[in-house]
């Protein structure tokens, strides 16, 4: 059975050629060997620009720092040279931050050769490997390593030792509202939940099944349920294409009205053709300036 925490093939396959052997001394900086571990100052190391994560918890990296107090760097950091004793992240940035903050003037590395593409897929590949990212960053990662490295969703499967529907379910994460993003991002909507309200063209179909599931805690299979349910009614209801077009006229109107005077309008009209027209203003002076563009006109 596979160990949880094995890496993925495409990981593996990365960092396959490394020399863990030997590490070389502080004082040897100058002649450390690529691919091979090294002890280098903190003070050289410097993070990467393109890294794929943009969030981190403060917290955990307080708790990751007690625990290097204590029993040091376990996982060296990957750097790469930039020049002039100088090296570039391209995975570890939480042990680094971590480092800082527990005082340490030196950490073990990973010395690699790479150029800016070849960094930023072993940054990216890396990422994905984490436990702790939220679907939504690892749908990130999934779509930068396609767009920025070129890779199709079969060669993207097979690079990170997943399987391509894995691959295709977390993209499509990144077509959701941004509210179900939100929610993903902070674990108060299951992948399950995600991959169900993914599978709907319909934006407002999407949002009401979000807020039932908000709302009713439901269950993954519920939430399937509930779809099969709305999609079969859609499907027996005819669609009144005159009411359609008249309700985008409607919202075409409305938003004419709002840019014309600056604030929110709405138009509210009966099946009888009566209606009103209210634009909404939150003080005597927003009053003033719709005065104002009335008597301009």
């Amino acid at each position: 059975m596979k160990q949880k925490n094995e890496l993925g093939k495409g990981l593996r396959a990365l960092l396959s050629s490394i020399n863990t052997e030997n590490p070389a001394p502080v004082e040897d900086v100058q002649s450390t060997r690529v691919n091979s571990v090294n002890m280098l100052p903190l003070e050289q190391i410097h993070p990467n620009k393109l890294q794929p994560r943009n969030a981190f918890d403060e917290e955990r990296i307080q708790e990751l720092a007690e625990s290097i107090k204590t029993y040091g760097i376990i996982q060296p950091l990957t750097v790469r040279p930039t020049g002039n004793d100088q090296y570039q992240i391209i995975s570890g940035e939480r042990r680094y931050r971590a480092s800082k903050l527990a005082g340490l003037k030196e950490v073990p590395v990973y010395l690699r050769q790479a150029d800016d593409n070849e960094m930023l897929e072993m940054a990216l590949v890396e990422n994905i490997q984490r436990e702790d990212l939220n679907p939504i960053e690892v749908a990130i990662s999934y779509q930068r390593l396609s767009d920025e490295c070129g890779y199709t969703q079969e060669e993207l499967a097979d690079r990170v030792g997943k399987k391509r529907s894995t691959v295709s379910n977390y993209v499509r994460l990144l077509k959701l509202p941004v509210e179900v993003q939100n929610a993903l991002k902070n674990k108060t909507l299951t992948m399950g939940h995600a991959r169900v309200i993914a599978g709907i063209d319909d934006l407002v179909l999407q949002l009401q099944l979000f807020k039932d599931i908000q709302k009713k805690e439901m269950s993954v299979r519920d939430t399937e349920k509930a779809l099969q349910l709305y999609t079969r009614s859609r499907a027996r209801r005819p669609v009144n294409v005159q009411s359609v077009q008249a309700d985008r006229q409607m919202d075409l109107l409305e938003k004419k009205i709002s840019m014309f005077f600056g604030y929110k309008a709405s138009i509210q009209r009966k099946e009888t053709g009566e209606g009103q027209i209210i634009i909404r203003f939150k003080n005597d002076q927003q009053l003033n300036d719709i005065l104002d563009r009335l008597e301009e006109s």
